[in-house]
């Protein structure tokens, strides 16, 4: 129950900041914008029509075209999302920040928008529109879930730019990359992890070492040297950034001969990181 309330907190806030990059810095520069929110620009700029009561009707047809493809989780809080967005779109459509520069407001919609969505979308849910395109070339695709919303959100930028122009399309593009780059590290969280493997012939001493002070589990690999044609036991181990430089200094100091090899990782689920359900 505690993680349902603070999931809905983090949509509720995600919805707010989006609404925020929409009405301070979207709309007053009069750029355009991806997915369902482009569109509900594009009828803005034509019709004057209100941005949250068209995106609260066209997100829910969305939702319930695509619904099928989302968990039952997922269903209930992309509702959330899409009710507290479209509300928070009315409530704020009369705030306004003083600022003329153009590039400056890009950067602060896209910050504040990639926040939002990503807050949105870490937690499970989604802001329906093409975030739902998105999480299904996510689900069948394994499409990094912030680039697919991208890709998609661009085809409805670019359909913008016979009501925008071209500059405000350029500054646009320019929102959407840095909108991309921030959700991206809200969702991957501050904290990203390294895979290590190590060869050393004092592997059993580093793999007891790494358990004992790192409290870290180890994986040990069996493989054979190409040249030597003799047996190798590899060690696999996963930690993050932060605990690099103590495992280079255990490994140093048992064994200064050994190899270790580190990679970035993108997600590890499991006991110790982040619940496979999440």
């Amino acid at each position: 129950m505690k993680k349902r309330i603070s999931d809905i907190i983090s949509i509720i806030v995600g919805a707010l900041l989006f609404s925020l990059a929409v009405n301070l810095f979207v709309i007053p520069n009069e750029f355009g914008e991806g997915g369902v929110t482009g569109l509900t620009m594009i009828t803005y700029y034509l019709y004057q029509w209100s941005p949250g009561i068209v995106s609260l009707i066209l997100n829910a047809l969305l939702l319930i075209v695509g619904y099928k493809f989302l968990d039952k989780t997922t269903t209930v809080y992309t509702i959330i999302a899409v009710f507290f967005n479209s509300l928070f779109l009315i409530l704020t459509k009369n705030w306004h920040i003083a600022s003329d520069e153009l590039i400056i407001n890009a950067i602060f919609g896209g910050i504040l928008s990639g926040v939002g969505i990503g807050m949105i979308i870490r937690v499970g849910g989604t802001t329906a529109g093409s975030t739902i395109i998105a999480r299904i070339l996510h689900k069948f695709l394994d499409w990094n879930v912030s680039y697919a919303l991208l890709l998609v959100d661009l085809v409805v930028v670019f359909a913008s730019y016979f009501i925008i122009g071209v500059q405000s399309l350029m500054f646009t593009i320019v929102m959407l990359y840095i909108a991309t780059k921030v959700m991206d590290f809200i969702i991957e969280g501050v904290n990203p992890m390294k895979a290590i493997t190590i060869v050393s012939k004092e592997q059993d001493k580093i793999a007891e070492q790494v358990n004992g002070i790192m409290d870290r589990g180890v994986t040990v690999i069996y493989g054979r040297g190409y040249y030597t044609k003799e047996p190798k036991e590899l060690l696999y181990i996963v930690i993050s950034k932060q605990e690099v430089t103590m495992l280079k200094k255990i490994v140093r100091s048992i064994d200064k001969e050994a190899f270790i090899a580190i990679h970035d990782v993108r997600d590890v689920f499991g006991e110790g990181f982040v619940e496979l359900a999440k």
